[in-house]
């Protein structure tokens, strides 16, 4: 598994191949989890190899930021409802 930093662009980012050569996941902070065949898809998308450590900490600093807004609201704006966002969870990227 590799590990990269790329910013979503939309339709055409990754495609049916890309998934179904290798794996390919998207976390927060724009931290992409891709299969070791998918090495010609980081370059395309102009990615940033990262170790999974690296990775890892960029998923966890952005998580903790989103968790610290979650907890700044209203506790009447954290009313549990259909269209209302939950409170962020840590994430754990795939080996």
């Amino acid at each position: 598994m590799k590990y990269c930093t790329a910013t979503y662009t939309g339709l055409g980012f990754f495609t049916h191949a890309d998934r179904e050569l290798a794996h390919l996941s998207g976390h927060p902070a724009n931290v992409w989890a891709v299969g070791d065949a998918n090495h010609a898809w980081i370059a395309r998308v102009g990615g940033t190899e990262k170790t999974k450590a690296e990775a890892q900490a960029i998923v966890d600093a952005q998580t903790a930021a989103d968790q610290a807004s979650w907890d700044a609201l209203p506790e009447d704006q954290k009313a549990p409802t259909v269209s209302q966002l939950i409170r962020p969870t840590a994430i754990t990227l795939p080996e």
